[in-house]
């Protein structure tokens, strides 16, 4: 896997023993998913996704990341499943199945897979991505091996890596203008990466890159403020979510764009694409699966003990 930079364990030890991945260092022992299979075990990579039902950017997005991981993992079959109720119960509607995780994982047990390896595309450690985290944890006993990894933003080094995958795809900046990026936005305590994220941005000399969301923080008036502190007066308007689906083309082309305007900005140009049909950014979910696949966190209860017993 080569050296990789000392920074701040991104992984976390659910209880059980379902480990969650990201790009890192330290807090992690070497261990091999697929050496450890013996003669008739079966592995599956399930992609989980929040899902859409706009049928142009799932064949941009979520399409196209399984695509890619079944490019990586050729000795595993590469399955699929939507966490969003709701696109699922409109896509049936359309005559499109999706099945939730749990209803994959019920197959694969049937059908006798032993190991499994998880990747969901969500952005941050956030309520989906601790609500797959806690359903894996009741399959533990199922498999010989179950690993899950990390969503997009999880170390600093998946920040730096996401800022110059979005500035590559904006292109060089004229004066005075700035990228506007808008994210969905959440309760949940992980929602602090946005704001990392924008912080990110500025610490790679992006500073006239501000990232807000719909329902949460950074909210729109920081955004405003921060650009306005730049002397940004023409704006690029763009999602930080996987797929553009309904927030993209509703609270962010319409309401967003207006509001924008309304502030006295001018908004030059809507990028609505999803962050997932950015090749670069496929490219770190499928680095954290296969950093998953060939690590597992130490065992950290373990390692006080030792701490307790060792003489100063």
């Amino acid at each position: 896997m080569g050296k990789m930079r000392n920074l701040l364990a991104g992984a976390m030890l659910l209880a059980g023993g379902t480990a969650a991945f990201a790009h890192s260092e330290g807090g992690y022992v070497d261990n091999d998913f697929f050496k450890g299979m013996q003669k008739g075990d079966k592995a599956a990579v399930l992609m989980v996704h929040f899902g859409t039902t706009y049928d142009d950017t799932r064949a941009l997005t979520i399409d196209a990341i399984n695509a890619k991981a079944k490019n990586e993992f050729k000795n595993a079959d590469v399955k699929e499943a939507y966490t969003s109720r709701i696109v699922m119960r409109r896509l049936k509607a359309k005559g499109i199945e999706k099945q939730n995780p749990s209803e994959v994982i019920n197959d694969l047990k049937a059908k006798g897979y032993t190991h499994l390896l998880v990747q969901g595309t969500h952005i941050m450690n956030g309520v989906e991505s601790n609500n797959l985290a806690e359903e894996l944890k009741g399959y533990e006993k199922d498999f010989k091996d179950i690993r899950m990894g990390t969503p997009l933003l999880t170390t600093h080094e998946d920040y730096e890596a996401v800022a110059k995958a979005i500035a590559k795809k904006v292109g060089p900046l004229k004066a005075n203008q700035g990228v506007v990026l808008v994210g969905h936005g959440t309760h949940h305590f992980g929602g602090s990466a946005y704001a990392m994220m924008d912080y990110v941005f500025t610490a790679e000399g992006m500073d006239t890159y501000a990232v807000g969301t719909v329902e949460g923080y950074p909210t729109f008036d920081n955004v405003v403020a921060k650009l306005k502190s730049k002397g940004v007066k023409d704006v690029i308007l763009m999602p930080f979510m996987f797929v553009a689906g309904d927030h993209a083309n509703n609270d962010i082309a319409e309401d967003w764009n207006n509001d924008l305007k309304g502030a006295g900005f001018t908004v030059s140009k809507i990028i609505l694409e999803g962050l997932g049909q950015n090749p670069d950014i496929q490219n770190i979910y499928i680095d954290h699966a296969k950093f998953a696949t060939y690590h597992k966190p130490e065992d950290m209860q373990a390692k006080k003990v030792q701490y307790a017993n060792e003489k100063d």
